[in-house]
């Protein structure tokens, strides 16, 4: 080892009880860190720092870490090591050195290169032009359309065999997901049901009640909350909450292998998991459809009882312009949400690759894109009535 100059200054030190770090400069144009006591987790603390500092500091001279006094060194330590040779210099020439360690401490160290730690091994991938990103774009969205046809033949295939054959379905999966999906949903339900039914009813009867109208709110409750808002409302909750749940669901099962594992033993993801999830669906999002309709009716009789229309009169006002096709209006839209819902959902799980954001971007995929669906399906639906003249 170089001598030390006796007059060199001493940059920082503590007590031999933890870890200590003592820099000094000799006249051979080399600078040392002594490091001394334990290096761990605990002690390493404000040494790192400074030792990072009289690194960069070291200009074009040599640096030497001197770890002779090192008593004992785990982890932390050997990744302040580490740290400290990787730190980039002037030239090759100038690079870091660790002399003197222990053996036992020095086959720790020797477990990593530091010159491969420098090299960043996952780039960002380089920007392409314009044309190039909205080509990818496309290309993209076209695979993710083909990937939907598949995968409704494939559902539309397993659904048709499960009603031919129902014994095969796994029917006690079924009843599982409808208390999860359904039962477990009736709070969050019930409150968006009523909220829209008591804002729907006093944000009409403030106006209506300057032309002394505020009976035919009743009408607008009745007719906006069966046929329009709740169906639409609580697809859009399911979706947020049954929808994100399959897609995480099947998206742990594709990252865990699990899905890999049902084929090889030659049975049918689809058929497997899919078909439950569909029908669970299908039997809880009507149901909770007609629980929105009658709580979204509560709401608005409450709110309008306090404009002095009693719940009597709300309710032969309602009885008198909903009739049967208004409520079927709104309970077909049902059925087809809940395909959507669970379908999305369980696309985007299957979809899901590997990566550990890869199940959160899967839940994601499905909310987003099972919104927009639903949106996009109940335009459909006031397109058809409306040439329908229902």
């Amino acid at each position: 080892m170089t001598p030390v100059d006796p007059t060199a200054h001493v940059v920082a030190s503590r007590p031999a009880a933890g870890a200590s770090l003592a820099v000094a400069d000799s006249p051979d144009n080399t600078r040392v860190l002594s490091l001394a006591g334990h290096l761990d987790a605990y002690s390493i603390a404000h040494v790192w720092p400074a030792a990072r500092n009289a690194v960069k500091a070291a200009g074009d001279r040599n640096v030497i870490v001197d770890a002779s006094a090192v008593e004992y060194c785990d982890g932390a330590g050997i990744g302040m090591l580490v740290d400290l040779l990787r730190m980039p210099r002037i030239a090759s020439t100038r690079a870091v050195e660790v002399r003197h360690l222990r053996p036992e401490f020095q086959a720790l160290l020797d477990q990593f290169d530091p010159d491969a730690l420098i090299e960043d091994h996952d780039p960002a991938p380089p920007r392409q032009g314009v044309v190039v990103e909205i080509g990818i774009h496309v290309a993209r969205i076209g695979r993710d359309l083909r990937e939907q046809v598949a995968f409704i033949g494939e559902t539309s295939t397993a659904l048709g065999n499960a009603l031919r054959h129902p014994a095969r379905v796994r029917w006690a999966d079924v009843w599982m997901i409808c208390e999860r999906a359904g039962a477990d949903a009736l709070p969050i339900v019930a409150l968006i049901a009523f909220l829209m039914g008591v804002i729907i009813a006093f944000e009409s009867a403030v106006p209506m009640k300057r032309f002394g109208a505020e009976i035919f709110v009743a009408d607008l409750v009745g007719l906006s909350m069966l046929r329009e808002l709740a169906p639409l409302m609580t697809a859009i909750l399911l979706a947020g909450r049954s929808g994100a749940a399959f897609a995480a669901e099947l998206g742990t099962m594709r990252v865990n292998q699990e899905i890999d594992a049902l084929t090889t033993m030659g049975l049918d993801p689809v058929r497997f998991l899919v078909v439950t999830r569909v029908l669970a669906a299908l039997f809880m999002t009507p149901l909770l459809t007609l629980f929105a309709d009658l709580v979204g009716l509560v709401g608005g009789a409450l709110t309008m009882q306090t404009f002095g229309i009693p719940y009597v009169t709300f309710v032969h006002e309602v009885e008198s312009i909903v009739d049967f096709s208004d409520f079927m209006a709104g309970f077909i839209k049902s059925f087809v949400f809940a395909v959507l819902i669970a379908g999305v959902g369980c696309l985007r799980g299957l979809q899901t690759t590997t990566g550990a954001s890869a199940v959160g971007n899967a839940a994601t995929r499905a909310v987003v894109s099972g919104i927009i669906l639903l949106v996009i399906v109940d335009g459909v639906f006031a397109v058809i009535y409306y040439m329908l003249d229902v």
